[in-house]
């Protein structure tokens, strides 16, 4: 078991010297065995390990004790050992443990700085993964159990069975904890634990073996699926082109579905996954473009070039007075206006975020999203119209319209960003400046 475990280290290039690994220590079998291990190897290798012992206070007094017991085995073994307990007040549910474990590992990384966060999960807890997705529904993804890796959270366990471990530690005279909680079968794991996966050894008594090749056949098939898909050339960056997503096949398509589900970690179904397609399908023409919610705080947009995530945003309300030539920050994107020194050869195009420009006027601007009663003249037109008709017409999706930055004077609007000139402002006889728009490096 040592030596799986020093292979998996090595594998990810952990076991190094001055490498900072953390191990998410409950003080139980597992992470008991984990730590013991990781703690050798780490005076062979020469990194630093930390113990991460979350308290999830369920139960008071016993789970006080347990954090006590972590504890002295790291100060007897010279490990450091840090812990957090959770108040109180939050819900005693399997879903929302699971939560703030992961919130306090990923806080453990960062205020460590740590290059890796391991945690005990085992080939016993694959099976116990496997047979709550499939009686909640799952498919082939679902069937591939845990990863091994997620970000810099590392199973260096998942090989290893419950009965190697308990040899482990009875070998090694490690005394766990034991959490009276696992005998609790209202909790749907604990039930699968305590009373389906033993009937699984009258079929097989070597089931998780069979389940943890079963996981890794649905990997394998899984990796062969992001292939193909990503033969397709239907993602771009963020967004889904919709020009190559309508020739795909009715399954397909439902498969992207499910792959933008996946990648924002929003929870599905099958039904939720087939009214959303229903959706892009009604609104996958649409210029302008419409929206669904897809959760209270995010959406998905579709339109006849893309479709992507949208998030909830906060309109930026600053305003920056632009009264020379040089460059200004606006929310973190710097705009500048500058003499043009040599002719163009070539205009920009309206999505662009640079303009050839020729001012007859002083330097006298703001620089601002956008407000009620703006107005523009429209490039090739002489008269003002509405801003927002002018947004209308250029088909801009309203999700994006009070993201424009704006060169303005008063409430009119010489250069909508990404979008468009005034007329006002247009090279007539010489070109005077240039106006550019990019990300603060």
């Amino acid at each position: 078991m040592n030596s799986k475990i020093e292979k998996f280290l090595n594998r990810y290039n952990l076991a190094a010297k001055n490498k900072i690994i953390a191990v998410g220590f409950s003080g139980g079998y597992d992470s008991l065995c984990l730590l013991h291990i990781v703690n050798k190897l780490a005076k062979k290798y020469q990194f630093k390990v930390i113990a991460a012992h979350l308290n999830h206070n369920w139960r008071k007094e016993e789970s006080l004790k347990e954090a006590n017991n972590c504890k002295d085995f790291c100060i007897k073994n010279n490990i450091e050992f840090y812990t957090e307990t959770l108040s109180e007040k939050e819900k005693h549910t399997e879903t929302r443990a699971r939560e703030l474990r992961y919130v306090f590992f990923n806080n453990i990384i960062e205020k460590y700085n740590a290059d890796a966060l391991l945690t005990a999960h085992t080939k016993s807890d694959t099976a116990e993964t496997l047979v709550y997705r499939i009686i909640k529904g799952t498919g082939i993804k679902g069937l591939q159990g845990i990863s091994p890796k997620l970000n810099k959270i590392y199973r260096p366990m998942l090989d290893i069975s419950r009965n190697e471990i308990e040899d482990y530690c009875k070998v090694n005279n490690l005394t766990p904890n034991v959490d009276s909680s696992n005998a609790n079968d209202n909790y749907s794991r604990n039930f699968i634990r305590n009373k389906i996966l033993p009937m699984f050894t009258k079929i097989n008594p070597k089931f998780e073996k069979s389940i943890f090749s079963l996981s890794e056949l649905a990997f394998e098939e899984e990796e062969i699926i992001k292939e193909y898909i990503n033969s397709l050339n239907v993602f771009n960056g963020e967004r889904i082109c919709t020009e190559t997503f309508k020739k795909l096949s009715f399954n397909l398509k439902k498969r992207i579905i499910y792959e933008l589900f996946v990648k924002y970690d929003f929870e599905y179904t099958q039904e939720r996954i087939e009214n959303t397609l229903n959706f892009v399908e009604e609104n996958i023409e649409s210029k302008a473009g419409k929206k669904c919610s897809i959760n209270s705080k995010n959406w998905l947009f579709v339109c006849n070039k893309y479709m992507e995530i949208i998030s909830e945003q906060t309109k930026n309300t600053d305003t920056v007075i632009i009264d020379k030539e040089g460059k200004y920050l606006f929310n973190g994107i710097e705009f500048s206006i500058e003499k043009c020194e040599t002719v163009p050869e070539k205009f920009p195009k309206d999505d662009e975020y640079k303009a050839f420009i020729e001012l007859n006027e002083p330097i006298k601007f703001t620089l601002r999203t956008r407000l009620n009663g703006d107005k523009i003249t429209p490039l090739g037109q002489k008269n003002l119209i509405k801003f927002k008709k002018y947004l209308i017409n250029k088909n801009i999706p309203q999700h994006k319209k009070d993201s424009i930055i704006l060169l303005c004077k008063g409430s009119e609007v010489l250069w909508a960003s990404g979008v468009g000139i005034s007329d006002k402002i247009k090279v007539v006889n010489k070109c005077t400046h240039v106006l550019t728009l990019k990300k603060k490096d």
